[in-house]
């Protein structure tokens, strides 16, 4: 019986892999929206996947550039082909969540031309209607 489960759990996993998620879904937790976030814009290139976990005022900013590169050059000021993207899990205060407000430290770590690149940056997310929602981009920490 747990072979069977184990492998309906495993062929589910693939038709879901497959299907190309339009959304980000996991919006429950403030480190997992962050890094999908991020993700959106950077390896899937997506800013409108990206956009629907901003805030409007955010949201309506990066629609404005219409492309991830030009989001990612100028919002951010970094610029990635492919990278990975971490949330600060050091055992220091990794977020400083206060009833529904979060900010999390990202870690980024890939190539831009055949260059690798690291960078941090930190975010600063809300929570609206039990979802939480990327506010405002944090002054660089470091």
């Amino acid at each position: 019986m747990k072979r069977l489960v184990s492998i309906i759990a495993a062929f589910s996993f693939l038709l879901t892999g497959c299907t190309g998620e339009e959304e980000i879904t996991e919006l429950a937790n403030p480190e997992l929206v962050a890094v999908a976030f991020f993700d959106a814009l950077y390896n899937q290139k997506d800013v409108k996947k990206a956009a629907m976990v901003c805030t409007p005022k955010l949201a309506r900013i990066l629609l404005h550039y219409k492309s991830p590169t030009a989001v990612s050059r100028h919002i951010f000021n970094m610029q990635f082909d492919k990278v990975e993207i971490k949330p600060d899990d050091t055992g220091v205060k990794v977020r400083e969540q206060f009833k529904d407000n979060a900010d999390i430290v990202l870690y980024f770590d890939g190539y831009f031309q055949n260059e690798r690149v690291k960078d941090v940056k930190r975010i600063s997310l809300k929570q609206v209607d039990g979802r939480w929602v990327i506010d405002k981009i944090l002054k660089d920490p470091f």
